[in-house]
This record gives structure tokens, C-alpha cells and sequence, in this order.
């Protein structure tokens, strides 16, 4: 006899979103996907994220970002380059939960007293509807997220549309802090770091208005292939 009470608890329980089959629990995907998802590697830079030996890599040695440390969840890959982008750009909110937590729980030791999702210029909002990195933020430590001390108040045409080289100066000047942010040790938060580009100018300008450590945590690193 068929038992609608055992089919009813079934329907009720989260299932993951990448296999549809396992339990998700509080994060939206089962312990089996989790397992075989990108993760980012230990051995990276740990300033920029590009691969390394876990050592400061050449290129931070010579030239270094305003940044001084960078946290990636996981690799720019499949799935988590697909869940991105439907993330951004098919609303799908929900993945904002999944990821926030995903960020809780890697970046559980690191030691900061503000965290501050990448601002995206008013126009940008309004025609997206939503800022994904606040959408990530969100999920973090709430009593540390400023969503005020940092505004992006150049609209500039949007980085992925740009060549590597041509980013740099397309975002030079584009964001202004509010706040005296002497001695604080800031977190900026985005979905995915590329170049690198608008993470690091945003740095040099939370830089200037007195912070004294940066970090960029992100949900996905893209790494040379």
C-alpha cells in the first residue's frame, strides 16, 4: 500500500539543486556534489589566487595588488561557472543562499571587522534588479556587513565585455568611500574574480581612507588554462 505519509516527508525535504536526488540540507546541495564540485586549490597564491606552490607568487612579489589576500571558494569551472550565470542572469536568487553559506563556512577563520560587497553603480541595479554580490554578503556575518561606507560612482561598461588590458583603466576612479575606515580590516565580497581588476581598485580606494588590510572573498577564481 502506497504510504503518502513517507511521500509526503520526501517532498518536504530539500533536494540538491545540481542532482535532484540527495538530501541538501541547509546549504542546497547534497555531501556527493559537494565532493565533486571545483574547489579551489590550497596550493594557490595566497594573495592573488593564481596558481602557486601556496607560496606569494612571482607576479604579487613584483608588482603587488593594493589587495593582500585573496579567498576563492572554488574554481571558475562547471558546474559552479553554470550556477553563476544563472544566478546573475536568470534570478535565480536562491543560488544567493547556497553560496553565501558555501563563503560562511570557508571563510569561518578569517579575521576581519567589515565586510563590504562590491558596489554596483545605481543604473546597473536597476537594470539587473539586484546586486549579486549583496545577494552573497548577506549570508555572512551581519553584525560586519556595511553596505554604505563604499558606492561605485563611475558607470563604466561591464569588465566581462572588456580585454584583460583594457579593464584596469576602465575601472580606474570608479568607486568612493564615505567612511573613516582607519585600521579596519575589510573584506570585499564578489562572485567571481577574473583580472582581478575592479577588486584591486576598489582595495587601493578602501586603502586610502585608512584601512589596513584587504581581502577578496569570492565564490570563484578563474585560473589561465
Amino acid at each position: 500500500m502506497f504510504n503518502f505519509a513517507r511521500f509526503g516527508d520526501w517532498l518536504l525535504r530539500p533536494h540538491c539543486l545540481l542532482c535532484g536526488a540527495g538530501e541538501a540540507e541547509n546549504i542546497g546541495i547534497c555531501q556527493p556534489c559537494l565532493n565533486d564540485l571545483p574547489w579551489h586549490p590550497a596550493s594557490s597564491c595566497p594573495q592573488c589566487g593564481l596558481a602557486s606552490n601556496g607560496l606569494t607568487c612571482g607576479a604579487c612579489l613584483s608588482h603587488p595588488p593594493h589587495y593582500d589576500a585573496t579567498h576563492a571558494v572554488f574554481t571558475y569551472s562547471y558546474p559552479i561557472d553554470a550556477m553563476l550565470q544563472r544566478f546573475k542572469y536568470a534570478e535565480m536568487l536562491n543560488l544567493g543562499h547556497t553560496f553565501g553559506q558555501l563563503l560562511t563556512q570557508s571563510t569561518a577563520n578569517r579575521d576581519v571587522d567589515m565586510i563590504i560587497p562590491m558596489p554596483m553603480h545605481p543604473k546597473r541595479i536597476q537594470e539587473r534588479g539586484f546586486n549579486q554580490a549583496l545577494e552573497i554578503a548577506r549570508h555572512l556575518e551581519k553584525s560586519k556587513l556595511d553596505i554604505h561606507s563604499a558606492e561605485r560612482q563611475k558607470l563604466t561598461p561591464p569588465q566581462a565585455s572588456l580585454p584583460l588590458k583594457e579593464r584596469v583603466k576602465n575601472i580606474k576612479g570608479a568607486f568612493a568611500v564615505s567612511a573613516d575606515l582607519t585600521g579596519k580590516r575589510i573584506a570585499i565580497v564578489d562572485d567571481v574574480m577574473t583580472s582581478g581588476a575592479s577588486l584591486n581598485e576598489l582595495a587601493k580606494t578602501l586603502k586610502k581612507s585608512g584601512a589596513s588590510h584587504v581581502e577578496c572573498w569570492v565564490i570563484a577564481r578563474t585560473l589561465p588554462k
